[in-house]
């Protein structure tokens, strides 16, 4: 036995022993990622809703693990419930559901984000987000005015904007200042009736074990017809095909899998170190450019000049008109903003306020504030990115 093996052999039982070590001493840390998952028992998971949806639906709950355009190509319903917990709804499938929807089905969709397509066809233009660390969930129903549920950790603050008149406004969320913001909505198509509820939060493990909270839940879903109610999941029976998948899932051959990799790192690292001169590190030249644009940004954060921002917004936001849409905005009226609509595509509305915006910025008279700015910059962002 030569040094070297010696050498390799002793790493090799120092690696062991503190991989034994740590994991004789690992702790238990908490996922507070939001999974979602039907089979996830961690704070944002679906685990104690799916137990309990049976009940909650009279036991005519059946969970479908297919998309809603694979399951109505292959089966012809008679009306029903339609259920998504925050899962995506690609466009086959929404037509799917609008279809069953046209025919007396209801639709349950509580989603934190939609398809600016999807939410078009519902009624709202798009959606807002409160920043407050603190909301509370309440049902505009008078019935319902004593139910509510206190979101303390992690909401979305998320909200709906640009309601359209035919659309029905069932529930609001309250933030710590007292701002209001939509976010259960209900709209009637055809014969049936789609619901649209933007904070899947209430439905999660760390919420619905709180005492109180799980009648909100009931609340909500006492919108849908005591009848068959189909709950759209992603698959979880779908097998890994990567080729490890046997030993990964064995924390004992993982491990032992995870050694030998490292030992052999460990034997190429010093191999190299021995054969292979050191390479000299050439330190590429530095950018400074975008240090000098944060430092000019910095600069007028501290002035607090937002007038003057705001009219170097709009100025960009006329010369890439000019230049990439080739529109002339020498006059700012009706004409230039059909035009502007025309080939941007994008809400009368939202062109008309950023006008608004524009001019407010050019009046060198005109009082704006941080606000004005904030809102002049997303609008117009949104019509032509800069």
């Amino acid at each position: 036995m030569n040094k070297t093996f010696k050498i390799y052999a002793v790493i090799f039982i120092i690696v062991m022993v503190i991989l034994a070590l740590l994991e004789v001493n690992k702790k238990e840390t908490t996922d507070w990622r939001k999974n979602f998952s039907v089979n996830e028992k961690s704070p944002f998971g679906l685990f104690v809703f799916n137990e309990e949806a049976k009940s909650l639906f009279h036991n005519q709950l059946k969970k479908i693990e297919k998309t809603p355009y694979d399951y109505y190509n292959q089966h012809k319903k008679n009306p029903h419930n339609i259920l998504i917990v925050e899962s995506e709804v690609d466009t086959e499938s929404w037509n799917n559901i609008l279809d069953q929807v046209s025919k007396g089905s209801d639709a349950m969709l509580v989603v934190s984000e939609m398809p600016k397509n999807i939410a078009d066809s519902i009624g709202y233009y798009d959606s807002q987000i409160s920043f407050a660390e603190q909301n509370v969930l309440k049902l505009t129903d008078k019935k319902y005015q004593n139910d509510f549920i206190t979101l303390d950790k992690f909401p979305s603050g998320r909200g709906f904007v640009y309601i359209k008149p035919q659309v029905e406004i069932l529930g609001k969320m309250i933030d710590e200042s007292k701002h209001e913001q939509v976010n259960f909505i209900k709209r009637k198509l055809g014969k049936g009736n789609i619901y649209v509820h933007c904070e899947p939060l209430f439905l999660t493990n760390y919420y619905l074990l709180k005492s109180g909270n799980i009648q909100y839940a009931q609340d909500v879903f006492s919108y849908l017809d005591n009848k068959e109610t189909l709950w759209f999941v992603e698959s979880s029976t779908q097998t890994s095909r990567f080729f490890m998948r046997f030993v990964l899932a064995n924390p004992a051959l993982k491990y032992a899998w995870w050694v030998l990799l490292g030992g052999l790192v460990l034997f190429i690292f010093f191999n190299a170190k021995r054969k292979q001169r050191i390479v000299p590190v050439i330190v590429p030249l530095r950018n400074t450019s975008v240090d000098f644009v944060k430092s000019i940004g910095n600069l007028y954060l501290q002035e607090g000049d937002f007038h003057d921002m705001m009219a170097k917004k709009a100025q960009y936001f006329l010369n890439k008109v000019r230049l990439d849409l080739l529109i002339d905005t020498q006059n700012l009226n009706d004409d230039f903003a059909n035009k502007l609509q025309l080939k941007t595509g994008k809400p009368i509305e939202l062109i008309l306020e950023g006008i608004e915006l524009i001019k407010k910025a050019q009046d060198p008279y005109a009082s704006v504030i941080k606000e004005d700015l904030v809102r002049m910059n997303k609008i117009l962002d949104e019509i032509v990115r800069i």
